[in-house]
């Protein structure tokens, strides 16, 4: 099969919408309620979560054939948690207070539902080339979602984009505007209402399909 085939376009398209693994699978949420108060943790942890996918897909492809099927989950948790420690220590290195901004949730990557169910499910029927393409879509999709829901978070509740500021001073009420930041943005309940919006919308664009 190429390398750029139909099939593989859609391993890798599908995930990005139709399939999307938060709006269609509703997995992954947890994380998208805890580092999406604002915009660059939510990127930052969209990238990890694709990288660590892509990859961890790949390794267990190439070894789906000599693992035993009684503790495929064992070695599976193995290359996660070696691939989890590696992004862990590159953001500690390179990007400090995102690092320190996503806390404990770059170490649960280990346990997200997004990138078990894509070893367990493709990678371990697939080939390398294949479980790649699957793995940054899915990847992919799922850092989208984090991206919208960190963009209307932090634009709203902080009146900034990145960490700059947008909404400028003379729209604040303090100043005699009319903009004031909605502190519920901030809050990990909004983030739930944003990403059951977000779904909605999803679905209702794509219902025929």
């Amino acid at each position: 099969m190429s390398l750029f085939s139909k099939e593989n376009g859609e391993v890798f398209k599908s995930p990005l919408n139709l399939n999307n693994p938060v709006a269609v699978q509703v997995l992954g949420i947890c994380s998208a309620l805890a580092v999406t108060s604002q915009l660059k943790p939510a990127i930052v942890m969209g990238l990890s979560v694709t990288v660590i996918t892509a990859f961890a897909n790949v390794i267990i492809s190439l070894l789906r054939k000599t693992i035993p099927n009684r503790i495929r989950i064992i070695v599976q948790l193995v290359v996660v948690a070696a691939l989890v420690t590696i992004v862990s220590n590159i953001l500690k290195a390179y990007v400090y207070d995102v690092s320190v901004q996503l806390s404990v949730y770059v170490g649960l990557i280990i346990t997200n539902c997004i990138l078990m169910g894509r070893l367990e499910a493709f990678a371990m029927q697939n080939g390398p080339w294949e479980s790649f393409l699957d793995g940054v879509g899915n990847g992919l999709g799922y850092a989208f979602v984090l991206v919208v829901v960190g963009f209307f978070r932090e634009l709203l509740g902080f009146g900034t984009i990145l960490g700059f500021q947008v909404v400028p001073d003379c729209c604040y009420m303090e100043n005699g505007g009319l903009y004031l930041n909605n502190g519920m943005m901030t809050m990990p309940a909004m983030a739930l209402i944003l990403v059951a919006c977000f779904i909605w919308a999803h679905r209702s664009i794509n219902k025929e399909k």
